[in-house]
């Protein structure tokens, strides 16, 4: 159920409403509008009737069934899109496109160092690259774990470029949290309730990549999971699912960018790297991305990429992303953006 509160109702009006709300064994969670708050009551649907009794509450102007399996990630309790901020610089929801590059993963100090240079000199905004990297195959590289936190940190320092690094289980996640300003969630974790509800305590706004086979509405019910724990900072990205096609490593599903953006508040980006596997097509399918109306994009780079530890073939050299950077400008641009 959504709570809606009055234009200016005072605080001592939503405490109290936020107290009758636990009282009647929900959990409340506010969500801030730029004129009133509205309180998302979730738990036990079997027993949502007994909270339109909040209703005749002092400050309150209406009590609300959400219809979405999707509480508080629906447009149903927030209508206006949110926008997370990741630093005092950046945001994302906004009018800004967010551009989030860097290698698959952080192989050593000078690789890391002389990306996040070349990447913020071309425009972006974050700083992405794998410490921690959930394979498929047990004997593929599966990064530095802890020292590649160090030298993700070490390049935040130089570049004062915000950082993005994967979490992959519940125990390394606070490890995770002490180093990164974005915890992403990988694919294959996409349902791993476990661990989103663990990053959904922290208090690091979440990446959470769509799962390779997940619907649309499975999706939005994973945010669910991290948004429940208190968590609202979510940032959806498409990454491609797969489909019977192997032309590409998968199928980038652009048309889920306008209907997760028609179906949710939260911020939507794209990964156009996983999402076709192949440095060839990252460029046109970026821009694509931005067209469909995405907030922003996660870009692989690497200097080297023949010599890359991992997704090498979808990693744009430096010169190539630069390039790229000035045409997302312009699309951007055509869509009322900016980069």
């Amino acid at each position: 159920m959504i709570i809606v509160m009055k234009a200016g109702a005072a605080k001592k009006d939503r405490d109290e409403v936020l107290k009758r709300i636990r009282e009647l064994g929900y959990k409340p969670h506010v969500i801030h509008g730029t004129t009133r708050d509205v309180i998302g009551a979730v738990g036990d649907e079997r027993g949502k009737l007994v909270l339109q009794s909040i209703e005749s509450m002092h400050g309150v102007e209406s009590v609300v069934p959400i219809l979405k399996p999707y509480k508080l990630a629906s447009r149903e309790v927030k209508v206006e899109p949110s926008v997370i901020r990741i630093s005092d610089t950046v945001s994302i929801g906004g009018p800004e496109i967010i551009v989030m590059a860097g290698p698959c993963s952080v192989e050593g100090e000078e690789q890391i160092i002389e990306t996040a240079k070349a990447v913020k000199a071309a425009g972006a905004q974050v700083l992405r690259g794998g410490a921690f990297k959930p394979r498929t195959s047990p004997y593929s590289f599966q990064g530095l774990e802890e020292e590649g936190l160090k030298l993700l940190a070490k390049a935040r320092d130089i570049t004062g470029l915000p950082i993005v690094t994967e979490v992959v289980n519940p125990e390394t996640a606070d490890l995770v949290a002490e180093y990164s300003d974005i915890l992403q969630i990988g694919a294959r974790n996409a349902q791993n309730f476990a661990l989103l509800k663990k990053v959904g305590q922290l208090r690091r706004p979440v990446l959470l990549k769509r799962g390779m086979s997940m619907t649309i509405q499975e999706f939005l019910m994973s945010a669910e999971y991290v948004m429940s724990e208190g968590n609202q900072q979510v940032i959806l990205c498409e990454r491609g699912i797969r489909t019977f096609e192997t032309a590409t490593r998968n199928t980038l599903d652009l048309s889920a960018i306008p209907v997760l953006k028609g179906m949710t508040h939260l911020p939507v980006i794209a990964d156009p790297s996983h999402g076709t596997g192949n440095y060839h097509y990252v460029a046109p399918m970026a821009l694509a991305a931005v067209a469909a109306g995405a907030d922003g994009l996660m870009i692989e780079v690497h200097p080297d990429p023949e010599r890359a530890s991992s997704d090498g073939p979808q990693s744009l050299k430096p010169k190539k992303f630069e390039a790229l950077m000035t045409k997302i400008r312009l699309v951007a641009q055509s869509v009322d953006r900016t980069l």
